[in-house]
């Protein structure tokens, strides 16, 4: 029912299935995953109201929501890197370069209701709150936010005359800007603000 495939890698099949509404694919040399696509083969659809939440489990991390697939949205990429906080990602980094194969990443799959995938997704649990959500206080938020506002529409703004030489921005601009935040907000959560800070 599922396939993944990692960048430059073949499509994954060991796809493991826990129980009737779980499964797993297990995830080699995990330091190596930056992104992640995740499918819907579509030889089976979801039960009509059913969806999958898409998880991620890092070695000493636990399982940290992703996203979600549905019938209406069968397929996604995820970027995965990052997804986990500083302190963890030495230790891990630290432990998989001791030997890469013993230490396996998982990716998991749950398939639930649809009203309640929906309502873990906007909860934003696990790596869609991303550690900055926890970490930052909300000036440090605002000012992220702002500073993305100001990046995207400093690429729409036009001089005025050499009488007036102040800069002018479409509103179109940011009616855009507002709808693709708010769209990146919905699918994974504000962690999108922080790797742009990287």
């Amino acid at each position: 029912m599922f396939g993944c495939v990692l960048p430059g890698k073949p499509v994954l099949t060991n796809l493991q299935q826990v129980d009737e509404t779980h499964a797993v694919f297990y995830l080699g040399h995990p330091a190596e995953i930056n992104h992640i696509c995740v499918f819907l083969l579509g030889t089976v659809p979801f039960p009509d109201g059913y969806a999958a939440t898409v998880h991620m489990h890092w070695p000493g991390r636990g399982f940290q929501l992703l996203g979600m697939l549905s019938n209406e949205k069968p397929s996604a990429i995820f970027r995965v890197r990052g997804s986990f906080s500083g302190a963890g990602q030495a230790a891990f980094s630290a432990a998989a370069s001791s030997d890469p194969s013993d230490f396996n990443a998982m990716l998991g799959l749950a398939i639930e209701p649809l009203a309640a995938v929906q309502e873990q997704c906007a909860a934003g649990t696990g790596a869609s709150s991303s550690a900055l959500t926890k970490q930052l206080d909300p000036t440090a938020l605002a000012e992220r936010i702002v500073k993305h506002l100001f990046n995207y529409l400093s690429s729409f703004a036009t001089s005025g005359s050499a009488v007036t030489p102040e800069t002018y921005v479409p509103m179109g601009a940011i009616t855009k800007w507002y709808e693709s935040f708010l769209a990146k907000i919905k699918a994974g959560g504000t962690g999108f603000l922080e790797r742009e800070e990287n």
